[in-house]
């Protein structure tokens, strides 16, 4: 091997290496970044099912409420007719 070719091969070497470290770290840092997404997934989803479940409730108290509303008209209607 001729002196420039041994020094080339150390450059191309050294490249390489950085190279492989940057590729490391960016892999650890998409690793992180998915952790943290799936974090944040993990509690919209949690967010998601409280507010089903709030809409849940209010939507069966909005039928019980029209329900009584119904009754209401219903005994105010009978009451007009009688008068």
């Amino acid at each position: 091997m001729t002196p420039t070719n041994s020094k080339s091969w150390r450059l191309n070497r050294q490249i390489n290496l950085s190279v492989i470290v940057q590729l490391v770290g960016s892999w650890v840092n998409l690793q992180r970044q998915l952790d943290i997404l799936q974090r944040d997934v993990s509690m919209l989803l949690q967010s998601q099912n409280s507010i089903e479940q709030k809409l849940e409730s209010l939507w069966t108290k909005s039928i019980s409420y029209e329900y009584r509303l119904q009754a209401v008209e219903k005994r105010a209607t009978k009451s007009e007719e009688t008068f």
